[in-house]
């Protein structure tokens, strides 16, 4: 294991609370998992939700004045990073137990929208909602792709379009909805809305992916929302999104390094005990330095997430900082699991092991919250502002 970064007490405490929480808890309720099995079981998730809130791991990036922990986004980083070193620990932190975040646009909204959507959220009332961004026409540029039309009609926008690339629909009672309410490519023309899943009108399709948990393909024809689901002003959508998309990669940088981490771990001992042309796997040097370039991959992503996300906590402008941190996670933490799984050999692509689950999801990771080409264009930009 590399030497951790210095931490404040408070955030070490924080830490190891959460590494005790997934290595004792949710590890022996993920033993009765069936390999590929894509969650635990509805009454496990409740029963490791109730122990996450004994221990204060609840609705973290929730303000403290909304009811949450009011985490700053270091704090937020080192709970990813350990909460995802569990075998369903990429998409479901700490295997699901750890949520209770409402979407963070909610907290720009008016009392009485965060009181019906995010209050239920923290309640543990109701299930995560879902983020409609991306569409076919492109994901990762979404002044220009968003085509989703919401048209003013009265005390109600009429929204009529596709939403694609969408997790947990299927399961929500509501999501966060961007669409145009104005020319098409201007980003002061997109607007943010709250839409229920249960809207006449409304259908979502799932996508059928490399992984379990898929995605969902979103159907909007004629759906009525109210006026009073407009989060903010019309047109002020897209800084909205700007704004937790930019933080919100720090974060999710951090999940894969702690995978990563796990994985390293893992191959570490096997290497120790493999015995191979006539001696340990962990003596011979072409081992050594794979391994070896793989903690200087992870330890400099660790550095650059935590040092955007200190910068983010400062108030500072970290969209360069935020995107190289993202990119140089997802980064290494690939070829992390790309250079275990090699010298596992066979074993290491069983489902038997959780090294061929994270390897997959891994390569999502490197899609998700803008692909890597996206953040090395945020921060060429960055250099020639």
């Amino acid at each position: 294991m590399s030497k951790e970064s210095e931490l404040p007490f408070e955030l070490e405490m924080l830490r190891d609370t959460v590494r005790r929480f997934v290595q004792q808890d949710v590890a022996a309720a993920e033993e009765s998992l069936p390999p590929g099995a894509a969650r635990l079981a509805p009454e496990t998730v409740a029963s490791l939700q109730e122990k996450a809130r004994e221990l204060g791991l609840w609705a973290l990036a929730t303000p403290e004045s909304f009811g949450g922990a009011g985490l700053g986004v270091l704090a937020q980083t080192i709970v990813a990073e350990e909460a995802a070193k569990c075998r369903l620990g990429a998409f479901f932190p700490a295997a699901g137990a750890i949520g209770g975040d409402p979407p963070s646009v909610l907290f720009k909204g008016t009392p009485e929208q965060f009181e019906q959507y995010g209050r239920p959220i923290i309640d543990g009332r109701m299930p995560k909602a879902f983020i409609a961004i991306s569409e076919a026409s492109g994901g990762s540029d979404p002044a220009r792709a968003i085509q989703l039309r919401a048209e003013k009609n009265g005390d109600h926008y009429i929204l009529n379009g596709t939403k694609t690339w969408t997790t947990h629909a299927d399961r929500a009672h509501f999501g966060i909805v961007y669409a145009r309410t104005g020319e098409s490519g201007r980003r002061d023309a997109i607007s943010c809305f709250i839409v229920e899943t249960g809207s006449p009108g409304f259908t979502h399709t799932p996508i059928p992916v490399m992984i379990a948990n898929s995605p969902n393909e979103l159907h909007f024809e004629n759906v009525r929302v109210p006026a009073c689901n407009l989060i903010g002003e019309e047109g002020g959508g897209f800084a909205l999104a700007d704004e937790f998309l930019t933080r919100g990669r720090i974060v999710y940088g951090a999940g894969p390094i702690g995978i990563a981490e796990e994985a390293l771990r893992m191959t570490v001992e096997w290497a120790k005990e493999r015995r191979v042309f006539g001696g340990l796997l962990a003596d011979k040097q072409g081992p050594q330095w794979m391994l070896a370039d793989c903690r200087l991959a992870l330890d400099a992503a660790r550095l650059l997430t935590h040092r955007a996300a200190r910068s983010a906590d400062r108030g500072q402008n970290v969209r360069a900082e935020a995107a190289m941190a993202k990119w140089s996670a997802t980064e290494a933490a690939f070829k992390t699991l790309d250079t275990c799984i090699q010298l596992f050999g066979g074993m290491g692509v069983s489902s038997e092991l959780p090294l061929e689950r994270w390897f997959r999801e891994l390569r999502i990771k490197r899609l998700g919250e803008g692909a890597t080409e996206i953040q090395r264009l945020i921060v060429a930009r960055d250099l020639f502002s």
